[in-house]
């Protein structure tokens, strides 16, 4: 056996493509492959008693440190990919990229394809357009690897030129540190070391909305709304869905003879069916008289549906001529009938289920509204 630890026996080896091994454990060696040239390369060597098969991992040749330094750098690598294989982790090599693609094809399988290729999108842009951070073995990130990442996403101005708002910051970031989670549940990697600290999101971001309108704002909003606008706003006060799920529904999804809507995959990632009360029904009825399944419930004065870019100028000059708060978005009707639901004392899931989205959020941002309901429900139970 050659005694690699040693510089000068190093330098005396002959060049040869099998490496000199020098065992750490039993069935776990660190190796040395003298080249002709410059300098070695070091290899791991791993055996599995059970298939009886030896894997090999290459780990560079450390040639950016002093050469008494390089044994053990090489068997402090090899230890960290032993343990990494002892965990049940694969002896492949996975990279950022495959991390990111195998993320996007659970999205795929388990949730939609919208949701797979919102997050398909978000690493072409934010992460896969570093190549070397793409190419890079997931095994070898560190934390200054993520944080070196997160400060230039943080820095990153969005399309338009404008700064980063701490709400898209998290977004981007959270689907990262999910597909990294993903590969570490799934054997890629056996540790979150790297990016456990490093990718937390900005606190205070998700804060409770405060922005609400009561009834009579409500109807003054529909009232300096255009007549087509006035529809929609009407249907957002009726019904809590996300705006771009209202404006994808199409009379095919209204049964007139049950009083139903039926809701398709949305954000939520489920579709869902809603029974309406007679005067929300009423509504849908009007609209869906005598038009086509396909057409949308909610039309444009041109009969088309209604989409964000076409609604954002209208909302905005309705707002402005309602005298509503600043900041008035549809977005705040939603939130609007979400918190009038929730203080009527209707339980956050069937809130959750009608509104489509998680109890958790529901709670994250109106379970203080619920804090009376319950003081009411403990003093029913005095003696």
């Amino acid at each position: 056996m050659q005694h690699i630890h040693q510089v000068t026996q190093r330098a005396r080896l002959a060049p040869r493509r099998e490496p000199y091994w020098a065992p750490l454990s039993k069935g776990r060696h660190v190796g040395y492959r003298k080249m002709s040239d410059g300098a070695g390369t070091w290899v791991a060597r791993y055996y599995d008693e059970g298939t009886r098969k030896k894997t090999y991992k290459a780990l560079g040749d450390f040639s950016l440190q002093p050469d008494h330094q390089r044994y053990d750098l090489a068997t402090r690598a090899a230890a960290q990919w032993f343990e990494h294989i002892s965990r049940g982790g694969l002896t492949t090599v996975t990279t950022v990229k495959d991390a990111c693609d195998h993320y996007v094809t659970h999205q795929r399988r388990m949730r939609s394809e919208k949701a797979a290729h919102d997050a398909e999108q978000r690493f072409k842009n934010y992460v896969l357009n570093d190549p070397k951070l793409a190419a890079m073995d997931l095994a070898k990130l560190t934390p200054s690897h993520i944080a070196a990442w997160r400060k230039a996403l943080q820095d990153k101005p969005k399309k338009n030129g404008k700064p980063r708002s701490n709400s898209s910051f998290n977004r981007d970031m959270t689907c990262f540190r999910a597909a990294l989670n993903l590969a570490l549940e799934d054997g890629f990697v056996t540790t979150n070391f790297a990016w456990r600290s490093k990718l937390k999101p900005l606190k205070g971001v998700d804060r409770r909305r405060e922005l609400y309108l009561n009834i009579e704002q409500r109807r003054t909003f529909i009232a300096h709304a255009a007549d087509d606008l006035a529809q929609f706003l009407r249907g957002m006060s009726l019904v809590p869905l996300r705006p771009g799920a209202l404006a994808k529904l199409q009379v095919a999804q209204y049964d007139p003879r049950l009083q139903t809507l039926s809701v398709g995959s949305d954000k939520a990632g489920q579709g869902r069916r809603i029974a309406l009360p007679q005067t929300t029904a009423k509504l849908f009825e009007e609209l869906c008289r005598d038009q086509p399944g396909t057409a949308p419930i909610f039309r444009r004065a041109d009969g088309k549906a209604w989409s964000k870019d076409a609604w954002k100028h209208p909302v905005s000059d309705a707002v402005t001529a309602a005298d509503l708060p600043a900041g008035t978005t549809m977005y705040t009707l939603r939130h609007s009938t979400i918190t009038d639901l929730v203080q009527t004392g209707l339980d956050t899931l069937t809130v959750a289920q009608i509104s489509g989205t998680s109890v958790r959020m529901i709670e994250l941002y109106y379970g203080h509204l619920t804090r009376e309901h319950a003081k009411n429900a403990l003093a029913t139970l005095a003696l």
